[in-house]
């Protein structure tokens, strides 16, 4: 990393290697002018099978507003869906992010965590769980972010440590500078949503264990 609290997308496997980095809430600007978005949630009672289910799950805008009833407007999906996976399908939501004014339509395509992880390492990290995705426009052919939900096992239940980062686009044109990833990644974007996902995963801490055992009453 080019600094102590840095972790650009290749570097996540830092998340591996250490169970507390420097930054594990808040957000910061990398040199390249993309963002970095840390939330971590202590989630007691839960698991990583049950944040894996959850994903599997989670369909309707009924569900969706139950993991957090403010900013969660509207929830669909495309592909993998009815099949207790989540993996190469595409979640289509509308949301505010911290109550902030602006609604935001964002698809959000699941991909194999082992894209960006060395899943070698999940075992001795006690990773029960690493949810991979990246996010994009509804309507835009392409992504311009990236999230990383990695569980973690503690006695207690498991640690969620969310990472976002914001401006990893798929083609990055030869002539962007960090003032243009700046401007297309405002600064009230990550800082809503370090805010937003530092609520909706404590929020379905809250109920994702009764919910489970509801719909899982033989686990």
């Amino acid at each position: 990393a080019t600094g102590v609290l840095e972790m650009k997308l290749a570097e996540a496997n830092q998340l591996l290697d250490n169970n507390y980095l420097a930054i594990e809430n808040g957000w910061l600007r990398l040199d390249d002018g993309s963002a970095h978005v840390c939330s971590r949630t202590h989630m007691v009672g839960c698991s990583g099978e049950m944040v894996k289910w959850w994903f599997g799950f989670i369909h309707h805008t009924e569900q969706y507003k139950w993991w957090h009833a403010r900013d969660h407007v509207f929830s669909d999906w495309e592909g993998e869906r009815g099949t207790g996976r989540y993996i190469g399908g595409t979640h289509l939501v509308h949301e505010y992010l911290g109550g902030g004014p602006t609604l935001h339509k964002l698809k959000i395509n699941f991909l194999d965590p082992s894209q960006l992880l060395d899943v070698s390492k999940f075992e001795k990290a006690k990773v029960s769980a690493a949810i991979f995705g990246r996010i994009g426009m509804i309507g835009d052919s392409g992504y311009f972010g990236r999230l990383l939900h990695l569980v973690q096992d503690i006695p207690e239940g498991c640690v969620m440590r969310s990472r976002f980062w914001l401006g990893v686009l798929d083609q990055k044109p030869a002539d962007m500078t960090p003032d243009m990833l700046r401007a297309m990644v405002p600064d009230e974007l990550p800082r809503g949503l370090q805010q937003h996902a530092s609520e909706e995963m404590s929020i379905l801490a809250s109920f994702l264990p009764t919910v489970y055992r509801i719909h899982n009453p033989e686990k």
